[in-house]
């Protein structure tokens, strides 16, 4: 067990471990997992000298505070968020070292939905089929991040990057390949959908992103036995109501994937908030 810790002062609406998932076991029924935004959980790790397969928190629309009893490297990436060392402001996308006792805090996010903080050595929390990272679905991994919660820290692996990588702009358009299924729909989904005016749906979260502003009309209403589903699927309920599945979503499903996201893009999903438009393209 390791000696330094990272006390939780406060949550917001949700906080996870995560890492960068458990790849391999959908014939188990076990979905992948891991930080919704990689590139921003993976900037976070090489900010602070950590491996890319660290684990630290994801943290959803602000509202943690932490603190450590050592000093060491740490790095918030992600949405636009306001952020505290003690009461002192501070940048995010950059290593700042933290000094042991000092709380460091995020603000409601600006622009974006989703943060990921990074410590160097990174949480050490047991992993589960080589993971550190919670799986809202299934219940596997750590539980949510609570206040009062102590986290295990590892020792340092490197030194931190003494780098800068801007991050690409959240708002621009999903890539659509067509799915599987594309002649469950009446029409081209890829093109309904870029041409549709959606947003996000208030019940998106890690398992998937609903969309609002239409439905898209199926050509079959018969059954479709279960199959395998894939990250990035976008499944059309029996309603037409579209769903891209994320990283906490099922193995399986009973319900027709007319596309499937560019995976390169899913990223911006993590930083969509209810309200907010969706855009696709057709991937070329």
């Amino acid at each position: 067990m390791s000696d330094v810790e990272l006390e939780v002062l406060a949550t917001g609406p949700l906080v996870t471990v995560q890492d960068r998932g458990r790849p391999g076991h959908a014939h188990l029924g076990v979905p992948r997992s891991g930080a919704l935004d990689a590139a921003a959980h993976a900037l976070a790790q090489r900010l602070v000298g950590n491996e890319p397969g660290a684990a630290g928190l994801e943290v959803l629309m602000g509202g943690l505070s932490v603190r450590l009893d050592e000093d060491r490297w740490v790095a918030v990436t992600g949405a636009e968020v306001p952020l505290w060392l003690g009461d002192r402001a501070v940048p995010t996308g950059r290593a700042l070292r933290l000094p042991a006792g000092t709380p460091l805090t995020l603000g409601t996010p600006l622009r974006g939905a989703r943060s990921h903080l990074a410590v160097s050595g990174g949480l050490v929390v047991d992993p589960v089929l080589g993971s550190r990272s919670t799986d809202t679905l299934s219940g596997l991994g750590p539980p949510p991040v609570r206040t009062g919660d102590r986290l295990p820290v590892g020792a340092p692996a490197g030194v931190p990057a003494a780098v800068e990588v801007p991050p690409a702009p959240p708002d621009g358009p999903l890539r659509l390949h067509p799915g599987p299924r594309a002649d469950w729909c009446d029409g081209d989904p890829v093109d309904l959908l870029v041409r549709g005016a959606w947003t996000c749906g208030p019940d998106s979260d890690r398992v998937g992103l609903r969309l609002e502003g239409g439905d898209l009309p199926r050509a079959r209403t018969d059954e479709l036995a279960s199959e395998g589903v894939l990250l990035g699927a976008v499944q059309l309920p029996p309603g037409g109501r579209p769903v891209v599945f994320l990283a906490d979503h099922p193995t399986t499903g009973g319900y027709p994937v007319v596309a499937v996201v560019e995976p390169a893009d899913l990223w911006r999903c993590a930083q969509l908030r209810p309200g907010d438009p969706v855009r696709f393209s057709r991937a070329r």
